[in-house]
């Protein structure tokens, strides 16, 4: 049983034109009828049009080849249980270049795969961040000889703008969107176990 989304999705009125302009664009860009994140989180009007700008500089315009942040936000949606970015996510990683055997990869994080090592020092810094709010010695070292200082920032901002979304989502009990081939939209609170 799915819960009820605690703020609904807004219309015009409740996001103002230019939200609503954006989340109509959005949703034809995906290929859904709302994209519910948007149209949801566009209630706060200036806060969302920000969130988004510091969204957009981490991914898609972010350093890292958008494969490797496809990666990231897989392997953090999945610890996280957010059905609402798994969606989003796998469509997305397929489009940067993860295979169908990578991304189920990336979203079982107790799986074995033989990730390059620059992936797998990505995946084990995505696991510290939300299973423990830190990187250990050992795993930063690993990330700090494979990327430049800006990248280091950036892939914990990454990790943690998804973390938070994952919270978020949660929270608010943002329905999954609705694509014409669906019957109808679900929470995007935690997947069944």
């Amino acid at each position: 049983m799915t819960s009820p989304p605690r703020v609904s999705p807004g219309g015009r009125r409740d996001l103002g034109l230019l939200n609503a302009t954006l989340a109509r664009i959005a949703s034809r860009v995906v290929g859904v009828r709302d994209v519910h994140l948007f149209s949801v989180l566009g209630r706060t009007r200036g806060l969302f049009r920000g969130w988004l700008h510091y969204s957009g500089r981490l991914m898609p315009f972010g350093t890292l080849p958008r494969r490797q942040a496809e990666l990231v936000i897989l392997r953090v949606a999945a610890l996280r249980e957010s059905a609402y970015e798994l969606d989003h996510h796998r469509r997305l990683g397929a489009r940067a270049g993860l295979r169908a055997e990578e991304i189920a990869a990336a979203t079982d994080p107790d799986g074995r795969w033989p990730w390059a090592e620059d992936d797998r020092v990505l995946l084990d810094t995505a696991d510290a961040l939300v299973r423990t709010r830190d990187v250990d010695d050992v795993t930063w070292e690993a990330l700090a000889a494979r990327f430049s200082p800006r990248a280091l920032v950036e892939i914990v901002l990454l990790v943690c703008q998804y973390d938070g979304l994952a919270t978020t989502l949660h929270t608010l009990r943002v329905p999954l969107d609705v694509s014409a081939g669906r019957a109808g939209a679900q929470s995007a609170g935690r997947l069944p176990l």
